[in-house]
């Protein structure tokens, strides 16, 4: 007796055949807890961290400038 075909595709994957209704649910439930969780860090990533270090990279370019600026002078041609 062939299989059931799930939602019109044969995939034909290991992973899902021999297993109980409980098992796919448990897989699905899985996927989209990873999706999630996936989710959850581009939105840190793009936010929060990203942001941050732009603003600490060109804080800390403008700062070793700053500093340089100290002990070399200002730009310009010399006085």
């Amino acid at each position: 007796m062939p299989r059931p075909v799930r939602h019109g595709i044969d995939r034909g994957d290991e992973s899902t055949q021999g297993c109980h209704m409980d098992e796919r649910g448990d897989m699905e439930n899985e996927a989209a807890s990873r999706k999630r969780q996936e989710i959850k860090l581009f939105l840190f990533l793009t936010v929060l961290l990203f942001p941050l270090l732009a603003v600490a990279v060109v804080g800390g370019y403008g700062f070793a400038v700053w500093i340089f600026q100290m002990f070399a002078g200002p730009p310009g041609p010399p006085a």
